[in-house]
Formats: structure tokens, sequence, C-alpha cells
């Protein structure tokens, strides 16, 4: 959550920060600030809502100075209020100070500074911050003037509990910034007589493609003309500048509305992205390069756990059903929130895999550590390169789908399912699944991306879908096997960007309960696959119409459905089963889509939603 900018050079930093600040918004939206440094002192504007109104309302884009920070918050201590808002000063006016992630024991160190004569204009733990590193830059001693003001900010986090990605800018030094990250993302941006600083990649491209992925317990010295790194105990630790692979035009809107629009339609291309170059020359398997398994270590695993939130849950429940019925090994999903706080019986031979976009979601990561504190080998399947997760894994599988922008995740998704599956066949043809069963499922998978493009072509009908149901304040969403998880997904969109309230279910489970919500003001998406579960799907669907419930039906083309029993029916190509629920999903992201935007929300930053997960 937050989006973090810095920037330090030659130009002025304020209108390189915003537009930095830009880029971040999906990561919050509650307020924004900038705050840069003009002739030793802060020159502060901030300001509830979005960016634009920031530029607006305080002229913003004008403050003076060539080293500056900036912020875009998702708020967790205090309300949403200009106060609230960041960056924060010290009440000495000596440091400016902007904040991604929670100070969890801040209640007592505020109490310890407000002994001390430290005042406080905000709710935040983020203020209390800034005030202790105040604190401890008054304590240094003078003779210590070149490194005081980094010494300062290393003391004050060697007393902090919780997550943080910080910069730091001082009125004494104006031509430096400090920053440090636990927990939350940073990165430092390498450009040509400037530094900049970021959560995100996509605040930096557009002036530099040479990043450095800051570590946990990093903290970075930046001036004009150089930048050192060192850890908590002051040792110096040798960067890595990696080259980001894709450019600024991949994170613009192009030609469409909004980015999750985009971001669906990116969704054929992305596929294709991800399968990439992972297929045998035989045609019958998958092969990834980074799981840092052998055949022999993947046939002595009797049980994978996968553990994630969100979208990717939903993506792991899929890939459970898929890796137990072609690779025939049992599988348990667990929300990564849950699972450190369980004890879980384990097996030796457990193999843990996470999944998580942004490679920065914080209970995942939390997760993965924990399994890997116990003697697990933990893969990881995530999207950004060079993401703690991505680092700390044992091995893994990047999705290299491009950023991905809208808040309600699309293309990421569909992309995890595909890996999902491959990881099914990858796992089964080291183990029992034949030479023909490979073969089949590749060249399955490998029709995906046409499909998805033929499933995009049913663009205008969902939309006149939308239109008429977008005025009704419930609705189910239901499937069996393979597409209850997306049953489950379909909801989680609908409700995420519309603010319809959206269940998922099994079908089968409706009579267990839920069908007493049934009636002519809560319509019902069932997904409808062809063969051994048709029948009773529309059994299902029969019990919803028997109690007056309004039917939209997705459903396979091969699927034959009574006539008048759906009131909309949407045909989506016949497909094997491995691929059916990256099909099925294309639909209910246009339905929810076209909802929203009938509805008027702000489809890209839902309401209380940031994009990257970072808080507990």
């Amino acid at each position: 959550m937050c989006g973090n900018v810095g920037y330090i050079g030659k130009q002025k930093a304020s209108a390189i920060i915003l537009e930095g600040l830009k880029r971040l918004e999906y990561r919050g939206y509650d307020s924004a600030g900038v705050s840069t440094l003009n002739a030793g002192r802060f020159e502060l504007a901030k300001k509830v809502g979005r960016v634009d109104g920031l530029i607006k309302e305080t002229g913003a884009s004008r403050l003076p100075g060539t080293t500056g920070i900036g912020h875009t918050r998702w708020a967790t201590h205090g309300g949403v209020t200009d106060a609230n808002a960041h960056p924060h000063l010290s009440s000495d006016q000596k440091f400016a100070l902007i904040h991604n992630g929670v100070i969890e024991n801040y209640a007592a160190i505020k109490k310890f500074l407000l002994g001390k004569g430290y005042t406080f204009q905000s709710q935040t733990d983020t203020e209390v911050l800034c005030n202790l590193i105040a604190y401890h830059y008054q304590k240094e001693p003078a003779a210590r003037d070149e490194s005081r003001f980094l010494e300062s900010v290393r003391k004050s986090l060697r007393h902090v509990e919780g997550t943080y990605g910080i910069a730091v800018m001082c009125a004494d030094t104006p031509a430096e910034i400090v920053a440090a990250r636990k927990g939350s993302p940073l990165i430092l941006g390498v450009g040509d007589g400037e530094y900049m600083l970021a959560s995100d990649v996509s605040a930096i491209i557009s002036r530099t493609q040479n990043v450095v992925y800051l570590k946990d317990g990093e903290i970075v010295h930046m001036t004009a003309a150089n930048f050192t790194i060192t850890t908590m105990d002051a040792a110096g630790v040798s960067p890595v500048i990696d080259k980001v692979t894709w450019n600024v035009e991949d994170a613009e809107l192009g030609t469409y509305a909004h980015f999750m629009e985009k971001e669906i339609f990116e969704q054929p291309a992305a596929l294709e992205n991800s399968m990439r170059g992972r297929f045998s020359e035989d045609g019958s398997t998958a092969q990834f390069g980074g799981l840092n398994l052998t055949p022999g270590d993947f046939r002595q695993i009797d049980r994978i756990n996968f553990i994630a939130c969100g979208s990717a849950w939903h993506a792991c429940l899929v890939a459970e059903q898929l890796i137990e019925r072609f690779a025939r090994v049992p599988v348990e999903v667990d929300y990564a929130s849950e699972f450190r706080y369980r004890n879980i019986p384990l097996s030796r031979s457990t193999l843990f895999f996470t999944i998580s976009q942004s490679g920065e979601t914080i209970d995942t990561l939390a997760a993965m550590r924990e399994a890997k504190r116990k003697g697990y080998k933990v893969l990881a399947i995530s999207n950004v390169v060079g993401s703690t997760i991505a680092r700390e894994a044992d091995g893994g599988v990047y999705q290299h789908v491009g950023p991905e922008i809208g808040v309600a995740s699309t293309k990421a998704f569909t992309s995890q399912l595909l890996l999902g599956a491959m990881l099914a066949l990858y796992i089964g043809r080291m183990r029992d699944m034949s030479f023909s069963g490979g073969v089949e499922l590749v060249k399955a998978l490998k029709a995906a991306p046409d499909l998805v493009r033929e499933t995009l072509k049913l663009a205008p009908q969902i939309q006149d879908i939308a239109r008429r149901y977008a005025h009704y304040h419930d609705m189910l969403f239901l499937g069996r096997l393979n597409l209850f998880p997306i049953a489950l997904e379909g909801a989680l969109k609908l409700k995420e960007i519309s603010y319809i309230h959206a269940e998922g279910y099994p079908a089968a489970e409706m009579k267990h309960g839920p069908i007493a919500l049934v009636s002519e003001h809560c319509p019902s998406v069932f997904f409808v696959p062809a063969g051994e579960m048709l029948n009773k799907v529309v059994s299902s669907m029969q019990e919803i119409k028997a109690r007056k419930g309004r039917i939209i039906a997705i459903a396979a083309e091969g699927a034959e459905i009574p006539a008048g029993l759906a009131d909309e029916l949407v045909r989506i190509p016949d497909c094997h089963e491995a691929v059916l629920p990256i099909i099925a999903t294309v639909p209910v992201q246009l339905l929810s889509y076209y909802i929203a935007v009938e509805l008027k929300r702000d489809v890209d930053k839902p309401r209380n939603l940031a994009k990257s997960v970072t808080v507990e």
C-alpha cells in the first residue's frame, strides 16, 4: 500500500515526483503530498484526494528545489485528512519523511517523545518516526556531522517494530536523501546525474531503466553525485544494478478508457509471454529454468502447499485441482494471512508454492518465511523481477505479463491459472503422465491465447448484459470443480470495482443455505461446462429458476441447456478442462468491468483498495 517517490539531481524535483506519484496512484489514493528542500527549508504541499487535486489546489508542481520526496497514501493509522497526509515534518522542522508500512510500537515511542517535548500534528505512526529521527539527530555529536543524518536514521530504525519503506530529508543537508526498507518495497533508480526512489518501477521508468532493488534491512544514502548502501549494522553493501525489461509505454493507457480494460484485452499476449520458451522440444511437457529442483526431487514430493491472498488464492485453488488430477499429488491451499498462525501438521516431503503478482504481498512473504524457517523448500510465482518474494524463494517462475496497473487483477490472474496448469503438466510428466497425455495437454495450453482472443469478441454482448444488470444490489456466482474458484474470482471482481455485493459458491452447495437469497432481485451467474458436470449444473440452474431467480449462463459451446432456462446466454469456446478456467474468467472480467463503468465507478482505483498489500 502507499506509494513513495524521491528525487535528487539537477532538475526541478516537484514535477518529476508528481509524475511518479501519478503512476503510483493505484497503490493508494486517499491523499497525496510532496516536499522539496529549497535554501535550507522545506516547501510542503499535501491534500486529501488524488494527485491531480494536489497539483491543482496547492500548486505543488511549482515547489522549488532539486531534492524532494512525495507520497500517495492508503490510510492505516489515522483518518483521511490533510494533516495525516505525507510527507510529515518533525516538530523542530529539521526532517521530512514519507513512509509505506506500519510502525507497530509507535504508541510507546510517541509517549517517550511527548515526554521530551516533541509535538504532533497528526494521528499517524509516520510522524512518530519522523520525530524519533529528530530526537536522535539532536543527540548525535557535532563532530560527526558528515554522517549525522544517516546515523540518526539508522539509530531510530533500530527502535522500530513493524514494516517500513521510508525516504527522509534533512534541512541541514539539502542535497541528501536517506531511505530504508523492511517489509515494504523500495527501489533505487540510477539515472544520468540523478537518482530516484520509488515503491514501484513504474514511477521511475520514464527516467531510467537501471534500478537497484533494496533488500530488507538496507539503508541507502543518496547525493546528486553518488549513493551508498549499508546494513542496519553499518556494513557496506555492493549494489547490483538491474535493467528493467519493459518501458514506459507498457504502463500507459493508450486508446483504452481504463487500465483494467487495457489489461483484459492484453491477456492473449500476456499468456503467450508466460508460456514462451517453456515447453519441451518434443511438445510433451513444460519446462522451467528457475525451479532449482531435479526430477528426482519432484518424484519425492508427497504433498504441495500453496499460500497466497486474494485473486492469487483463487488461482491456487484451480492449481490444486489440476495438480491432483494430472500429477496425482495431494495439494493444500492456505490463505497466507492465516498460515503462520496455525500449527499445521506437515510431512517432510512437502513442497511450498507462493503466488504473488507484486512479489511484495506482506502476508504471503511472512508465510513464505515461516515455511522456510521450518526447513521447507518454497518456490514462487511472481510477476515482478527483483521483488522480495522472488529473491527469497528457493526458486520460481516469472509471469512476464508486464506491469499490471489496475487494482483488480486480470492478466496476472489468468497468467497464474496458466502457470498452475503448466506446473500440473510438469510434475505429472515426472511421475505417471504418459507421453501422449503430455502432448495433448501441451497442445491445449498453447491454444489458450487464441481462445481468449475469440472470447474477447463477446465484449459487445457482455456490455449489453451489464447495462441490464447494473442496477441489482446482489449477485451469486456458481460453478463446480475447477470452475468453482472462477465463481469466487467473478464475485470478487464485481465486489472490488462495482461495490455490488456478490458471493461465489459451488453450484451444488446452493441448496445447503445460500438458496435462501435467491429471488427476482438476486441474479445468478452460472459457469456451465460440457461433459459429466453438465446435467448437475443444469439441475442447479433449474432450482434457481423455480424460485424466480434470473440466470446469466457462461456456457461452453458444447453444453446443451434447455431453452429458456438462462435469461442471458454467453457462449465460450469448447476447450480442454485445464484451459477452461482461463477462458471462463474473461466474460466475468468483462461483466464486472462494464457494470462498474455503467455505475460510473472509478474502475482502476476502487474505494478502500490498493494494488500491492504491504501491511498486515
